[in-house]
Formats: C-alpha cells, structure tokens, sequence
C-alpha cells in the first residue's frame, strides 16, 4: 500500500479541514488533506448559502467549498481522495490507515465533522434543501411571517423553535412524547412565545409537497394515543432531533463528551493527545456553522504550528484518554 509522510495530515474537507489547509500551507508545513466519504463536507449538499461572510449575493454550498479547497491547494496543500478506516495514535508518527493508502504525520488536525439525525420518513430527502432545513440559523430567514414545524423535543429543537418565532409567521413544535427533555428555562421561554404550538404525542408519518416547483407543502401526523391522523400545512420542516459527531475512529484514545463529540483541552483545539488538534462540528455542540467552522480551522493551523515548533519530550507525554 502507498504511504504518504507529512507533518500536518488534515482529516475532513469542510470548512474547517479547508482553512486548516490554507494556513498550514501558507506556514510551509506542507500539509495533506484527506477528504473522506463526503468532500466539503455538509455544505457540498447544501443549495443556498446567504450567511457566508463576502458575498451579497446567496453562493450555492458546493461551489464555496470548491473555492476553499482550491485555494489551499494554491499556497501548496495537497488533498487525497481517500477514506481513513483506523488510526492509531499510541505512538508517533501517527499512524492512520486509509483504504487507498497509509498516512504518517507529526500533527493531526481532525475536522470529520458531525452528521444531522433525520427522522427517514417519506418525503424528507426529496425535499431536502428544498423546505427541509437541520438548522434554523442558517436557513429560517427564508420563511419570514410564514408557517413551520419543528420536529423534536429536546434542547436543539426548542431552541430551533424559539428561533423561528422572531421570523415566522407560526412554529408547530412536534414532539413524539408528551413531555419536552428540553432544559426547564427554555421551556419556559418557549411556553411565552404566542406564535408556537406545541403538538404533543405526534409522529410524522410523511413530508408532503410539490414537484414543480419543488418545495414543502405540509406534514403527514398521527397522534399515537389516538391513533388519529391528520394534515399539518407548513412551509417549511425543521428536523431538530440532534446530530451524531464522526468520533468513531477516535473512540478510546481521545477524551470524547458525554455527547460523543471531541473533547478540547483548555481555549484552543489541542485534543487530549498532544498533537492531535480538532475544530469545526466534531467539537462543536452549539454553534455548527460553516464560519466558525472555519475559524477553527484556522485555530487549529495556529497551534498546530507552535505545537510542531516548541516539540520537546514534555510535549510529547500524553494525557490519559
């Protein structure tokens, strides 16, 4: 099998895997990007992006993502096409076995991001995009004063609610249980917002809509004590069931949060394992947004650079996992 040696491997290509490229190549460390099952990340399915800093106009998720990657790979980053399926950070080098080939590196930088949890009903990926959202933040301002559901009952999916009630007309929260696991103060703000509606005991059976143009129409539910089903028309679905980090690779070797995401060793993106660095959404459980992302990704270029520069034997003693 082919190996590759650096001193930075980058796993992940969003937004945060792209700048950590850029700044580790504009530092001469002659990184190396893998790219994974999905390159760019979440934004290469995302159709509009308006909330990107520098553009007036909205870019489409995939073609900012090209941008990023190209201009890393112009200051001397190389990107591989490849899939790591074990890593082994006992030692160093870091080890970390791909299907095409194995990567050798002084530093790592992971930034494998973290996946939304969708409900898998009927309709959901067809609409995807086109009225299905998995973050408020980013897509709500395109249903100003008109009518949503949030799907969901924990703290993401009332916050995601509380969101929408500054810019729609009308949130649904739909919850399958009749109680929220939502912290007791933003159910309580929750409670005071007079444009929410709280469905209780309801499961989405379907996402319904258009073809031409494509776009969300309403939602499919049945209340699970009664069995009675009916038709919520919406015009948009929110899918706030929580989000699954790609931690799975470093389970028992880097201190993860009881929520499975990275866990970062004081204020900056050092890992538990000295030269290991994480940054965007696979340590980030509150933000997710391709900007902070993308600082951290320059973060994590920053220290990853003063790491390799004041190496010693101290530095390289690990802290348990």
């Amino acid at each position: 099998m082919t190996e590759h040696h650096t001193n930075v491997l980058i796993l992940g290509s969003g937004p945060a895997g792209c700048t950590a490229g850029l700044y580790a190549a504009r530092a001469m460390l002659a990184p190396i990007m893998v790219e994974g099952e999905q390159a760019g990340g979440q934004l290469s399915t995302t159709s509009d992006v308006e909330n990107y800093p520098g553009f007036a106009a909205p870019i489409t998720g995939p073609w900012l993502m090209e941008q990023m990657k190209a201009q890393a790979v112009a200051f001397g980053m190389r990107a591989m096409s490849d899939n790591i399926v074990s890593v082994d950070l006992s030692r160093r080098p870091f080890c970390l076995t791909g299907r095409n080939a194995t990567y050798f590196c002084d530093a790592l930088v992971i930034c494998t991001g973290a996946q939304t949890r969708w409900t898998n009903v009927a309709g959901e990926t067809a609409f995807r995009n086109f009225g299905v959202s998995s973050c408020a933040t980013c897509d709500g301002f395109f249903y100003r004063q008109q009518e949503v559901a949030v799907i969901g009952g924990g703290n993401t999916a009332v916050e995601e609610a509380l969101a929408l009630s500054s810019i729609a007309a009308r949130v649904t929260l739909i919850h399958r249980r009749d109680t929220l696991r939502a912290e007791a103060i933003l159910q309580e703000r929750l409670r005071r917002a007079p444009n929410v509606e709280i469905r209780w005991n309801t499961v989405v059976e379907e996402i319904v809509g258009s073809e031409k143009p494509r776009n969300v129409q309403g939602l499919r539910v049945r209340d699970s004590v009664t069995g009675v089903a009916d038709l919520i028309p919406v015009d948009g679905v929110f899918v706030a069931i929580g989000h699954k980090p790609a931690t799975e690779l470093f389970a028992g070797q880097l201190r993860l949060t009881p929520s499975g995401y990275i866990e970062i060793v004081g204020r900056g993106t050092q890992t538990s394992v000295p030269g290991v660095f994480a940054a965007g959404d696979v340590t980030d459980e509150h933000y997710r947004q391709a900007v902070t992302a993308a600082g951290m990704g320059c973060m994590a270029a920053i220290d990853v650079e003063r790491w390799l520069s004041g190496m010693s034997d101290e530095a390289a003693v690990r802290v348990p996992a």
